[in-house]
């Protein structure tokens, strides 16, 4: 930018105009203070008065009480009183003048102590007759308290001798430097209008300059943050292993630095991740096969049972075997439902294209018994998304339905609906309901609102199929009351979202 003749010269004297206002502010400012600390000068004073009156008035009230024994004059007695009064006056004046002291306030609370013991003790000593030997015995036995009297009060005199000290010396300061501040800042404005005039072809020269220079910087800031971002965009998309090279110094390097450290931090977390997946795979089947064993063990023991005693075995007998198969089968279900619950949303989604309406209609095929009647609409969406985790949702609630439907018929409708970045699916039956308080706890691991010797259920499945829906980034609820059925209603993006966890698919008995 250039700057004409005329704008240089408004410029010099403007900023010359500019140093004598601050000029006359800080004239203004060094009054104001000499003001101030004149005042609080004279306040000192003023606590000194007080101070001085107060410690020669405690003392002339003792020896009017000591003159009034050894002479036994009265008019010593009035004397008194009107010292006390005087000595009223001068604490709460003291107390008034040093209120924004909390050192005085709590020395004049010991003080007024103090004189109040006095003031006791020399009405004490008022009530005896006169004597020479009442007044030595006052003197001794004063002579401590008033001594704690004139200590406090020297501790005040003191302190305010030292405040009268530092305010006399900053009133000398403020008074001299008004004068100097004038002259200097006069001095100041005429070396600034001159120094302006020959600084400003070398200003613009280096402006120009440093123009060129922030400009080149930009450019190569751009570039690095360009760096930076396709980084970023590489590890959303799954690539750990990239890598930022900028060997600079500044902010952007440590943080290109930081950046590098932490893909390699997540690359290798990534790398122990799978390890530990793997682990818990082989884990998971070892665990099943063990525990699986034995139970096909007992089962064939009952089988057994059945097969060569079932001549001699009672009603009360066969009964309690049926209910041992029963608890078998049962607990070969809860070990297939924990370990499809720990393998939910472990394994990568495979998109395909699915068309809901056949893939409804296979599970029904699978899961609901001809004594059932389902009602699908229409048309259902096809979309691309995960098939065997949507396979596995339908799957269980459908069986869901079925397994506590309070009759061996009924009727089941498969609702849809398109929302704005999803879709809303919905299973109703018409079986026996589910009470408000319980329409949360149907979704806990082990929760079943049956008896487990009427229905043999895990209460695994509901919360299999909510971890599911909720690893694709939707949501499951249900509506229902006692004696209307139940409607179980779900969201399921359209597009399929990338998730670190997703469902290996296995039917599970609720």
């Amino acid at each position: 930018m250039r700057l004409n003749l005329n704008t240089k010269i408004r410029l010099g004297f403007g900023i010359a105009l500019i140093v004598l206002l601050l000029t006359s502010l800080l004239a203004y400012l060094s009054i104001q203070q000499v003001a101030y600390y004149t005042n609080r000068v004279e306040h000192t004073y003023r606590v000194l008065q007080h101070t001085t009156n107060l410690r020669s008035q405690m003392r002339d009230a003792q020896g009017a009480i000591r003159g009034y024994l050894l002479l036994g004059d009265k008019s010593y007695l009035n004397n008194y009183d009107d010292l006390l009064n005087g000595v009223r006056d001068d604490y709460e004046g003291l107390r008034h003048l040093t209120i924004d002291n909390p050192d005085h306030q709590r020395r004049l609370d010991t003080l007024g102590s103090f004189m109040a013991q006095e003031v006791l003790l020399l009405d004490a000593w008022r009530q005896r007759p006169p004597s020479p030997y009442a007044a030595r015995d006052l003197v001794r036995g004063d002579r401590r308290l008033l001594e704690q009297i004139r200590a406090i009060i020297t501790r005040i005199k003191d302190s305010e001798d030292l405040l009268l000290h530092q305010r006399t010396r900053y009133r000398d300061i403020w008074e001299r430097t008004a004068p100097l501040a004038i002259i200097g800042s006069a001095v100041l404005a005429i070396l600034i209008v001159l120094r302006l005039f020959s600084r400003i072809v070398r200003e613009l020269k280096e402006k120009e300059r440093l123009q060129a220079e922030l400009a080149a910087v930009n450019r190569d800031t751009t570039q690095r943050i360009q760096l930076i971002e396709n980084l970023a965009e590489q590890v959303v998309l799954g690539d750990y292993k990239v890598k930022i090279r900028d060997k600079e110094q500044d902010s952007l390097g440590k943080l290109a630095g930081s950046l590098n450290r932490m893909t390699q931090t997540l690359d290798q977390n990534f790398e122990a991740l799978n390890k530990r997946n793997l682990e818990l795979d082989q884990f998971a089947y070892v665990t099943s096969h063990d525990l699986k064993a034995p139970l096909r063990g007992i089962g064939t023991l009952v089988k057994w049972m059945e097969d060569e005693l079932s001549h001699e075995l009672s009603a009360q007998m066969r009964e309690y075997l049926a209910m041992l198969k029963g608890r078998l089968t049962r607990l070969d279900d809860l070990i297939n439902g924990l370990l499809a619950y720990a393998r939910a949303g472990r394994t990568q989604p495979v998109p395909e294209e699915v068309e809901v309406r056949e893939l409804v209609a296979e599970v029904a095929e699978m899961v609901v018994p001809q004594e059932f009647t389902l009602d699908l609409p229409p048309s259902l969406p096809p979309f691309l998304t995960d098939r065997l985790s949507l396979q596995q949702v339908f799957t269980n609630l459908l069986s869901n339905a079925i397994k506590h439907h309070h009759s061996g018929q009924g009727h089941l409708i498969i609702g849809a609906q398109e929302l704005k970045k999803e879709y809303e699916f919905s299973v109703t039956d018409d079986g026996p309901g589910i009470a408000p308080e319980y329409h949360e706890k149907i979704f806990q691991i082990f929760q079943t609102l049956r008896d487990r010797n009427t229905a043999e259920s895990t209460g695994i499945g509901l919360s299999i199929v909510r971890k599911i829906i909720e690893e694709h980034k939707g949501s499951i609820r249900v509506q229902s009351v006692p004696g209307q059925g139940a409607t179980f209603v779900f969201t399921w993006p359209k597009a399929l979202m990338p998730v670190s966890l997703v469902t290996t698919p296995v039917t599970i008995p609720l």
